[in-house]
């Protein structure tokens, strides 16, 4: 027979040898299924022991889940074939001529490479790759092109189709497509936000981001034949997206559409040869197969902590604050954001949507004055989305910075890579508040395509 350990102490011993193991620097998937299995013998017998397969095959046979391997597929297809380059080419000689033109550039590129990518890590790497050597060729201030290209690169998390959206479907049990749409404004309103900051911050001091001199821009002709040379890339996203929204194809459909679509804009742009398609498959092995552990993991050292009384537990002490729903949520949020600075994305979704969902739930929709329980499920998940994409961005742990100094030149120290995060990250947390206190920013879309 198991050993009785009470729920409070429980909560402690779990979540604190989690955090002290992954302070040592283990990795997060073996952590959290490690843990999981020494706790389920300590706790249970070895019937306890049935949690684990019971929890790992729905998610190994979850139909929905297929279209992660397929989106990071298309996305490093796309990378492979240089159409990444090409973008932000096309995007910065568009561009310009305005003061802080290649940052809102970087920006704008990074919005639509969201759209192609739902990984962040590629979007950061390449941009840090491309944009900044060019900026800062260019004489930008290195925190203001620094920010832009880790603010930009965030905006994958949110923007369809976003992995960490799948994801997060799959454990709330919520319809990828309405998550999907429901970002869509989110996503656009934070990417313009970041460009009106740059531009502004550039057009009040031009020394920070100064325009390309007159000689090295193009004509108007040029602009619509440099648009014309993205015509490919560009219309696979509209189709996959398009196809999404419209409901003509499930998520997963419209990923093996854009995979095939992958390969005919890598061939359009004479770079499907064997070595891309080699590398491209490299990649989504290891980038899936890194997301479906830490799945694994986190989702039996949850399910054992919920099977032990946990989800009371925590109910009854957000209850015991005496914090109203919005007191709640706040809390919530506060918590997510403190765990981001910590966790990576798919641990601290699969550690706190399974608990903070019902709890949502049942503090009701008239709480939070929304019309139905879809809407509030909908709409906890796009903030949910939203505050995620501020862990990449907040110091110390922040993956963003880390993608970032991986590429960025060795004389820029650490320190003013998290300056330049700073600015961008109050930006997140305004959007954060714009879409708590107007409920509609999310839920107007999906109602309007969905009725």
């Amino acid at each position: 027979m198991g050993v009785e350990i009470d729920i409070a102490w429980l909560t402690l011993i779990m979540f604190g040898s989690l955090l002290v193991l992954l302070m040592a620097g283990l990795p997060l998937a073996f952590v959290t299924g490690g843990l999981a299995c020494v706790f389920l013998f300590i706790l249970g017998d070895e019937r306890a022991l049935n949690i684990v397969p019971s929890r790992i095959f729905p998610l190994m046979t979850n139909y929905q889940l297929s279209a992660i391997p397929l989106f990071i597929f298309m996305a490093a297809m796309l990378e492979r074939a240089g159409i990444i380059n090409d973008m932000f080419d096309v995007i910065y000689k568009v561009m310009g001529g305005l003061s802080g033109g290649l940052a809102a550039a970087t920006i704008i590129a990074s919005t639509i490479l969201a759209a192609m990518v739902g990984v962040i890590g590629a979007a950061v790497v390449t941009m840090g790759i491309i944009a900044l050597p060019a900026m800062l060729k260019r004489h930008y201030d290195p925190k203001i092109a620094m920010g832009s290209i880790m603010a930009g690169g965030t905006l994958g998390i949110l923007i369809p189709p976003s992995i960490l959206a799948i994801i997060y479907a799959v454990v709330a049990e919520q319809s990828v497509g309405e998550l999907f749409i429901g970002a869509v404004i989110p996503g656009l309103l934070l990417s313009g936000m970041y460009i009106l900051y740059v531009v502004a911050r550039c057009t009040l001091n031009p020394a920070l981001g100064p325009a390309i001199p007159v000689e090295e821009r193009v004509s108007n002709r040029e602009k619509v034949a440099l648009i014309g040379k993205m015509a490919a890339p560009l219309t696979l996203v509209i189709v996959v997206l398009g196809i999404i929204f419209s409901g003509v194809a499930t998520p997963v459909e419209a990923a093996g559409i854009g995979t095939f679509g992958a390969f005919i804009v890598a061939a359009i742009h004479r770079k499907l040869d064997w070595p891309t398609v080699r590398e491209a498959c490299t990649t989504t092995l290891k980038a899936s197969a890194m997301v479906i552990w830490i799945m694994f993991g986190a989702t039996i050292f949850v399910g054992l902590y919920v099977l032990e009384g946990g989800q009371q537990f925590v109910q009854e002490s957000l209850a015991a604050t005496g914090l109203g729903p919005w007191g709640i949520l706040i809390l919530m949020q506060v918590l997510l954001v403190i765990l981001g600075m910590f966790l990576d994305w798919v641990g601290i979704l699969l550690l706190c949507v399974p608990i903070f969902v019902p709890i949502i739930k049942a503090l009701g929709a008239a709480a939070f004055g929304l019309d139905s329980s879809e809407d509030l499920v909908l709409w906890f998940g796009v903030l949910y989305l939203v505050n995620m994409q501020m862990s990449f961005l907040s110091p110390p742990f922040g993956y963003a910075l880390f993608y970032l100094r991986g590429v960025a030149p060795a004389e820029i120290p650490m320190s003013d890579i998290f300056k330049s995060a700073l600015p961008f990250l109050f930006l997140q947390i305004v959007g954060l508040v714009l879409c708590m206190v107007f409920p509609q920013v999310i839920t107007w879309l999906p109602r309007l395509v969905y009725g």
